[in-house]
């Protein structure tokens, strides 16, 4: 009997719901991380209601869901997704046994045979559709500029969803208590924590670097080492290419193993992405190539998730969150890529999960105010001076930011302008400190001189 199995059959003979503890207390054999990601799971998929907080948070079944069938359900392909003929024959491929599928190796044809801007895995009308979709209405304006607007949206929706994709068991508000408040959930692994919060650093990366940051070496390398630190068993292996073989869990893919290889191929890609005109062909090339090559030790496709997001951040277009996406959905669509090099599976959930994030975004598209022109600015000018200010705590705030004003700003804006960078360091705490290149030490050693 299935991990899954056994406490639905749990949940079944309990009345009025049940705690996390009241879980690990009937099977003490079951890993409390293992329970957590299960009750996560169900809850953002709405098979099970969560009521209270902390310990004593209990959880029900949802109305419909009745749990004697709940197991049957639980590793089907979401219904709620549509599926394209293709789609689904993939999809019946992949969910045979493994032993029922024929082992393959990486495909060199596969990346090879895609020409840029001839060669579409999205075809005009459904690019057509996600641009309708997408469309923020600020198109016009400096790279990045919406993202930089829904930056402390985008942080909490994005971490939270992109890292619950790999099994974290924080939920949306945890999320959003961490990034915001830097507040710890103690009961979570620390590699759960980290995991957010690398995701943290690596969104600010893209937004905060949109201007420099594109398809090449250098910006996936980092964004690597950003979504891999203290993740890993060998630190060497952040933000570096991958220099030993590595299995793929509940899959027949063999991934290319041969250093030398695996560099030549991700050059290749990157040429082929950075060429792509389109931002949403661009995006999703994006998705299917690099887990495809598996150029990195692991957390490969935590880096193809953030990677696709930078060509819609960079047009102004609304984010891909991932908000809502089942795991058991996106594994199957990528192992459709992985054995069967096949993006349809992969596609119809990028459209399914696109919808979705611009949805949540639609309230913030059509409040959203116009960009502070001052700020937009001097944007670069006041994270240098607030960096300063920060690390030099004996120095007097005022004194620093005049001298700033004086150099680097029209005489008609220094006040507007001193006047931002006070208001700045006023707001400063713990979850805007990367947006400076700040550590959270720096900022207590600053406050204990105040």
């Amino acid at each position: 009997m299935s991990d899954s199995d056994t406490l639905l059959e749990t949940f079944q003979a309990a009345r009025g719901g049940l705690s996390l503890q009241d879980l690990l207390d009937r099977h003490p054999d079951l890993a409390r991380r293992t329970v957590q990601r299960r009750l996560s799971q169900w809850v953002s998929e709405g098979i099970l209601i969560a009521e209270g907080k902390g310990p004593a948070r209990r959880y029900r079944a949802a109305t419909g869901f009745a749990p004697e069938v709940l197991a049957v359900r639980e590793d089907r392909f979401p219904t709620q997704i549509p599926l394209s003929p293709d789609s689904a024959e993939a999809l019946a491929y992949v969910d045979q046994p493994l032993e029922a599928r024929k082992p393959v190796g990486y495909q060199r044809e596969f990346l090879e045979a895609y020409e840029p801007n001839r060669t579409w895995y999205l075809p005009e009308p459904l690019r057509r559709q996600l641009r309708r979709m997408g469309d923020t209405g600020q198109g016009g304006l400096p790279a990045g500029t919406y993202g930089r607007a829904v930056l402390n949206r985008l942080l909490i929706d994005l971490s939270w969803a992109s890292s619950h994709l790999e099994g974290n068991t924080y939920t949306r508000l945890d999320t959003r208590e961490l990034i915001e408040h830097g507040k710890v959930d103690r009961s979570k692994a620390a590699a759960e924590t980290q995991m957010i919060l690398n995701h943290k650093s690596a969104i600010e990366l893209l937004i905060d670097n949109v201007d420099v940051v594109g398809f090449n070496r250098y910006t996936i390398l980092n964004l690597h080492s950003a979504l891999s630190e203290n993740l890993l068993p060998n630190p060497a292996d952040e933000g570096r290419i991958r220099q030993h073989a590595v299995e793929i869990g509940k899959s027949v893919y063999r991934p290319l193993f041969v250093p030398a290889q695996i560099e030549e191929l991700l050059e290749a890609l990157l040429a082929k992405a950075a060429a792509i005109e389109d931002p949403f062909e661009q995006s999703f090339f994006t998705m299917v190539h690099l887990p495809y090559l598996q150029p990195f030790a692991d957390v490969n496709k935590r880096v193809s998730r953030l990677a696709a997001n930078l060509p819609l951040i960079r047009d102004n277009l609304c984010p891909l969150t991932f908000l809502g996406v089942p795991e058991r959905a996106y594994s199957r669509a990528i192992l459709a890529v992985y054995e069967l090099t096949r993006v349809e599976l992969l596609r119809d959930l990028y459209m399914w999960a696109y919808e979705r994030s611009t949805q949540e975004y639609l309230a913030i598209k059509r409040d959203l105010v116009e960009p502070d022109p001052l700020r937009l600015a001097y944007r670069d000018l006041v994270k240098r001076t607030i960096r300063e200010i920060v690390t030099q705590p004996g120095s007097d705030p005022l004194i620093v930011a005049n001298g700033a004003v004086e150099r680097e700003v029209a005489k008609d804006d220094r006040a507007d302008v001193r006047a931002l960078i006070l208001e700045e360091l006023r707001r400063l705490h713990e979850g805007i400190l990367a947006r400076y290149g700040l550590r959270p030490s720096e900022l207590e050693a600053w406050r204990a001189k105040r």
